[in-house]
C-alpha cells in the first residue's frame, strides 16, 4: 500500500465494514451522500465494487478493519498549557470546517460544469441534453432524499460561472423546499429539471437583454420577457415532462396575477412553479447582474416578506423563511455579545440558530471560531449589518462573499459543539 498523507491506497477487495474511505471519483459517479465516509455495511462494499475501482483511499486513523493491528502506544508528551490546548482545538475545528467547505465546493463545481454542458448542448442535441439534465437532477434528489437533517452551507463566490451558479442555486434551494413539503419523487424530479432549465430560453436572446434592467425601454422589456416562450419551445424540443415544462413556462408568473407572460394567479400555477418563482427572485436579489445592486441575504429575505408577499404564494414564502432562517447563509451579523460574525451554514429544519464564523480581534484569522448557535444557548444574533459597516479587521477575517452561493450537506456529529 502507498501512503498518501494520512491515508493509504487499499485494494477494494480488502475493504471491511468499519473502514473510513475516500472515493476519488466525481460526486455524481457514486450514490453515496459524501465521497468520504465510514463503511457501515457489506452492501456499501458491494456498491464500491460495482463502481469499477481497483483501489480506494483509506484513513486508518478514522476507521480500521477488524484484523488491523493496534497502533503502538504514543510516546509521552509534555502537558499542554490550557492556552495551547485551546489554540490547538480552535485550529483543528477550523480545519474540519475548511475540509467540509472544500468538499461542498467540489460538488457544486461539478454540478455547475454539468449545468454549463447541458446549456451548451441544447441547441444541437436537445434529447441528450434532457438526459443529462435528468441525470444531474437524479443525483441531487437521491443524495438529498436519502438524508436526515441537512445543512445549507455558504460557499466561496468563485464557484462556477454566473449563469450556471444561478441555475444550481435555484435548483438546490427549490429541491430543499420540495423536500420540506414532502413532494413525491416524480414531483421532485419535475421540480429539479424545471428549476435547472428555468432560464434556458435566454440562450435565444442577445446577451444585452438576458437580464432585466431598470433602463429597459418597453420594447427591450418585451424582448426580455420572450425568453419564457423560447424556454417552452426548448422544453418541447427536449421532450421534457409536462411538470418540468410548466416550471419553465410559469417561473415569472405571480400569485396575484401580476407576472408574465399569461398573468396567471397562484391557483393556476403548479406547486413547482410557485417554488421556483420565489427562489429565482431571491437569488437574483442576492446575485444581480450588476454586483453593486446586490442585497445581503437577510435584506433580500426581508424585502420579499415586506414588499412582495402578494406576488408569491404565502405558504411557500413562509416555508422558505422557516427553512432559510431570518439570517440565511451569507448574512453578516452582530451577536448579542457585540462580536461580528458571518452566517456560514443553516440547519434546514432548525434554522433559528445558524452556524457562524466569529471575528475575535485577539485571534488570528485561521483561528476564527466557528460556533453553532443552537449549542450556544447564551449567545444569539442581535442584528444584520451590511459588509461595508464592518470594522476593517473584522472585514478581513470574515471576508463576506460578493456572490452568495450555497450547497447542502448532511448534518454530521462534528458539526455540533
Amino acid at each position: 500500500m502507498k501512503n498518501a498523507g494520512s491515508t493509504v491506497q487499499i485494494e477494494v477487495d480488502a475493504l471491511r465494514v468499519g473502514m473510513y474511505v475516500h472515493l476519488d471519483v466525481g460526486w455524481m459517479s457514486h450514490p453515496f451522500p459524501l465521497s468520504s465516509f465510514r463503511i457501515a455495511s457489506a452492501e456499501q462494499i458491494r456498491i464500491i465494487h460495482s463502481l469499477g475501482l481497483k483501489t480506494v483511499r483509506w484513513s486508518p486513523d478514522h476507521g480500521a478493519s477488524a484484523d488491523t493491528p493496534a497502533a503502538p502506544p504514543a510516546a509521552p508528551v509534555e502537558a499542554e498549557t490550557p492556552e495551547a490546548a485551546a489554540r490547538r482545538e480552535r485550529r483543528a475545528a477550523a480545519a474540519v470546517q475548511r475540509a467540509a467547505l472544500v468538499h461542498c465546493e467540489r460538488q457544486f463545481a461539478e454540478a455547475t460544469r454539468e449545468a454549463r454542458q447541458i446549456c451548451d448542448s441544447v441547441a444541437a442535441q436537445p434529447e441528450p441534453a434532457r438526459d443529462k439534465a435528468l441525470a444531474l437532477t437524479r443525483a441531487l434528489v437521491d443524495k438529498m432524499m436519502g438524508q436526515g437533517e441537512l445543512c445549507i452551507r455558504l460557499l466561496t463566490e468563485g464557484a462556477g460561472d454566473k449563469a450556471s451558479a444561478h441555475a444550481i442555486n435555484v435548483t438546490l434551494i427549490s429541491l430543499l423546499m420540495g423536500r420540506g413539503f414532502g413532494l413525491a419523487e416524480s414531483e421532485m424530479m419535475d421540480l429539479g429539471v424545471g428549476a435547472l432549465l428555468h432560464d434556458i430560453g435566454k440562450l435565444d436572446l442577445p446577451q444585452r437583454v438576458r437580464h432585466r434592467e431598470e433602463h429597459f425601454s418597453a420594447a427591450e422589456a418585451r424582448f426580455y420577457e420572450e425568453h419564457v416562450a423560447h424556454g417552452v419551445a426548448q422544453a418541447q424540443r427536449m421532450q421534457l415532462s409536462p411538470g418540468a415544462t410548466a416550471v419553465i413556462a410559469q417561473h415569472h408568473e405571480h400569485a396575484d396575477g401580476s407576472g408574465f407572460p399569461l398573468k396567471l394567479g397562484s391557483e393556476r400555477m403548479s406547486t413547482a412553479a410557485r417554488i421556483v418563482a420565489l427562489i429565482d427572485r431571491y437569488d437574483i436579489l442576492c446575485n444581480p447582474a450588476a454586483p453593486g445592486k446586490a442585497l445581503t441575504p437577510h435584506e433580500a429575505l426581508s424585502l420579499l416578506f415586506a414588499q412582495s408577499q402578494g406576488r408569491f404564494d404565502a405558504a411557500i414564502l413562509g416555508a422558505f423563511i422557516r427553512m432559510m432562517g431570518v439570517y440565511p447563509p451569507g448574512s453578516v451579523v452582530q451577536l448579542t455579545d457585540d462580536r461580528f460574525a458571518l452566517v456560514t451554514a443553516v440547519n434546514s429544519t432548525r434554522p433559528l440558530k445558524p452556524r457562524v464564523t466569529v471575528h475575535d480581534p485577539r485571534l488570528a484569522p485561521e483561528e476564527a471560531p466557528s460556533l453553532d448557535l443552537e449549542h450556544t444557548p447564551n449567545l444569539g444574533i442581535r442584528r444584520s449589518i451590511r459588509p461595508g459597516a464592518l470594522p476593517r479587521d473584522a472585514l478581513a477575517t470574515l471576508a463576506p462573499r460578493a456572490r452568495v452561493v450555497c450547497f447542502f450537506e448532511p448534518i454530521r456529529e462534528d458539526m455540533a459543539e
